[in-house]
């Protein structure tokens, strides 16, 4: 009975102060009849409130999320399913799923009644313009009686997660710089030769074929040494993303961290199916490698997760790439860079890695006057410059940059060198 009393709703405690009011009114007065309406009306609501307090409706939910992960855009569907397990019937129930702000209102659904041991079932979609984890639930019933005086709240603790990860844009077929491919149906071999005389090796070992004995290894290390067997290279891709706040401008879906991360996932994805042995790592701290059994999902939920770091910068984004340098090829997706931040980023090619950047002019991102913006393409061409010096291979991205129509420019040789000469030519005139 308490709780009913709490669930009173607005229009039950106005019946009660109705009531109350009568009340008096019927004292000072004198008038039985205003009494008796002043009975009724405090009746009412303590008839619903003792009708909904005392019901117990034994109800089960179950719910589910179609997919479970969707890109930034699409639309997931979700399915309610409620069951009443009691032999009596329900009266009238509303239904209300939990949601975050970014998946939109709170669904509502009314259920006039559920017959004993009967289900049924509910289904609306939700979209998500942001990428992210959210919590879907938990659900809340709320019972009623049928004039609206009292309600009650029972929530399902059961929750689901959907997982919004970023557009992945297709990309067009093109062959990289540090690749290495095979003639016929294998890839080049990886056996390491520093000179003739100097053949990867290894010790022998019970069961090896004596005519893999190294003999000139044996003589200068004093031990039996056998030829390596040969093995197929792997070709290996690094992706650098680079999470820096003040490196980034804009806000929210159309912000240009959000074009990096897009189009990191876009390029990890088109990489891994490749055939690459992919390693990912972001200036917040992840570090992952992908591999079959992991496929894109390990990749593209972190991806759902990075955000902007505040603290974050190139040193220790260039230290967490040496710390496995695993040589082959780098792609990173750069903010707006310093000179000295470029120069930082040209010790990565020491690992023996051919680097590629898509180097982001933020300002464009923004709309600033005349003399900003040109002291903004002064730094980025200066930066740009930079890296190129340093033997990395730069594209420019602007604010309307497609990455699929940048994307071929990373296997073009030569146009590194076009760039050079046009960004010295463009910073030389704006010394003088």
């Amino acid at each position: 009975m308490r709780a009913g009393l709490r669930g009173l709703t607005t229009r039950g405690r106005s019946f009660l102060a109705a009531a109350i009011a009568a009340a008096i009114s019927a004292g000072i007065l004198g008038e039985r009849d205003l009494l008796r309406v002043a009975v009724l009306l405090a009746v009412l609501p303590l008839l619903a409130a003792l009708y909904v307090g005392r019901t117990r409706y034994k109800l089960a939910c179950n719910r589910s999320l179609d997919p479970h992960r969707v890109p930034v855009g699409a639309s997931s569907r979700v399915v309610l399913r409620l069951q009443n397990m009691s032999r009596l019937p329900t009266g009238t129930l509303l239904l209300e799923d939990r949601l975050p702000y970014a998946l939109g209102s709170r669904p509502r659904v009314v259920l006039e009644r559920l017959g004993a041991q009967q289900a049924s079932s509910v289904a609306y979609t939700v979209r998500a313009d942001v990428r992210g984890r959210y919590e879907v639930g938990p659900l809340v019933v709320r019972m009623t009686d049928p004039f609206g005086l009292c309600e009650l709240a029972r929530a399902f603790p059961s929750t689901e997660q959907l997982t919004v990860i970023p557009q992945v844009t297709p990309l067009p077929s093109v062959r990289l710089p540090g690749e290495y491919a095979g003639s016929g149906d294998s890839r080049a071999r990886s056996v390491a030769v520093h000179g003739e005389d100097d053949t990867a090796t290894r010790e022998y070992r019970m069961g090896d074929d004596l005519r893999r004995v190294h003999w000139k290894s044996t003589a200068r290390t004093g031990e039996l040494m056998v030829r390596r067997e040969e093995q197929p290279w792997e070709s290996r891709a690094t992706v650098l993303l680079d999470t820096r706040a003040h490196g980034h401008r804009g806000d929210g879906p159309t912000a240009s961290f959000e074009w990096s991360v897009s189009a990191a996932a876009s390029i990890a994805t088109h990489l891994r199916q490749a055939g690459y042995k992919l390693r990912l790592v972001t200036g917040d701290g992840v570090d992952i490698d992908a591999t079959e059994a992991t496929g894109d999902g390990l990749l593209l939920d972190h991806l759902a997760d990075v955000r902007l770091d505040q603290r974050g910068d190139v040193a220790a984004l260039v230290q967490r790439v040496r710390q496995r340098a695993d040589g082959g090829l780098i792609i990173a997706l750069f903010g707006s860079l310093t000179t000295s931040e470029a120069e930082l980023l040209s010790g990565l090619r020491g690992s023996g890695a051919t680097c590629v950047g898509f180097l982001l002019d933020s300002s464009t991102w923004l709309s600033l006057p005349e003399r900003a913006r040109f002291e903004a393409e002064q730094a980025h061409a200066a930066a740009a410059l930079t890296l190129l010096q340093g033997g990395w291979r730069i594209i420019g991205v602007n604010h309307d940059g497609q990455l699929p129509v940048l994307w071929p420019q990373a296997g073009r040789g030569s146009q590194g060198f076009a760039l050079r000469a046009a960004l010295a030519e463009t910073v030389a005139g704006a010394v003088r």
